[in-house]
């Protein structure tokens, strides 16, 4: 039986291929370069064919390390990548979350901490979004996302109801006795068309035709409205500080439901142990 090729010979040539040379690589690997020579040689005999040419200055590739070359380089890659997860005597996981801005500003920032605290060994990387999301493409473990969970492929698991309302600047709201008085107002929009309509049906009043700025990220309104551009509507929940602090206002109690912030992740891939844990905890967060 032919015997397996040695890992050092393997670590040697690519070593050697990526310096074009056995001394760099013999510093690198902290042997000497009539080592990481012998290792090469041993390499060659077993494929049975050879991989350098020993030029003056150097060395070649040949076809055959070429080839070679991008197949070590990205295994030993990998297990680097692999064997570094265990510093400190527990495994790391890398756990990789898109959130809508709104949803990420607004609630699950200040709740970082207490996942941190509790999940010392979990790398939580965020990326926001404006609830387009691709969790295969983008490489996400997870999605926040806002609307009615069904979305096609994944698991979704919900987290929050977020009922809109009317927000604005304290300045604003002063001026703002009745729903009606809203028709004097610069009415802020979100790119679903309907949201002001269900609001005034909610009021009890007639409905008129919206014409302020339209805005892909209640974030961006809710900005805009303590700016004094305009009222806007958008999940209050998500703006507690803002409305404790006197930055927002709040003139009428009156909310309309349009869709709630979920968990989502494909139907079609394993959860790691990361991956429950960070479930476990949003939800139980969001419970409480």
């Amino acid at each position: 039986m032919r015997p397996n090729v040695p890992l050092h010979a393997l670590r040697a040539f690519e070593a050697s291929a990526r310096h074009l040379s056995f001394t760099r690589a013999g510093l690198e690997l902290k042997v000497t370069q009539a080592a990481v020579s012998q290792q090469v040689r041993m390499l060659e005999d077993w494929l049975g064919v050879p991989l350098f040419r020993r030029l003056p200055r150097g060395l070649g590739m040949t076809d055959e390390a070429r080839a070679l070359l991008p197949v070590l380089s990205d295994a030993f890659g990998r297990i680097e990548g692999v064997l570094k997860q265990f510093e400190g005597g527990r495994l790391h996981e890398v756990l990789t979350v898109g959130v809508v801005g709104t949803f990420a500003i607004g609630w699950l920032m200040p709740r970082l901490k207490s996942f941190r605290e509790a999940h010392p060994f979990v790398e939580l990387r965020l990326l926001t979004n404006n609830n387009l999301v691709d969790l295969a493409g983008e490489g996400l473990d997870f999605a926040i996302r806002f609307g009615d969970g069904k979305w096609p492929a994944t698991q979704n698991a919900r987290l929050l109801d977020a009922p809109l309302a009317v927000l604005c600047a304290p300045e604003v709201a002063q001026r703002l006795r009745r729903p009606e008085d809203l028709a004097r107002e610069t009415l802020l929009r979100s790119y679903r068309t309907d949201e002001w309509l269900r609001w005034f049906e909610a009021a009890g009043i007639d409905s008129w035709t919206v014409s302020g700025p339209i805005f892909d990220s209640s974030r961006l309104m809710a900005e805009a409205a303590m700016q004094g551009a305009g009222v806007a509507l958008a999940p209050a929940r998500m703006f507690t500080r803002e409305l404790q602090a006197g930055m927002l206002a709040r003139p009428f109690d009156i909310e309309v439901p349009t869709g709630s912030y979920w968990l989502t992740s494909l139907a079609s891939r394993a959860m790691t142990p990361a991956m429950r844990l960070f479930e476990t905890w949003i939800v139980a967060e969001a419970a409480a």
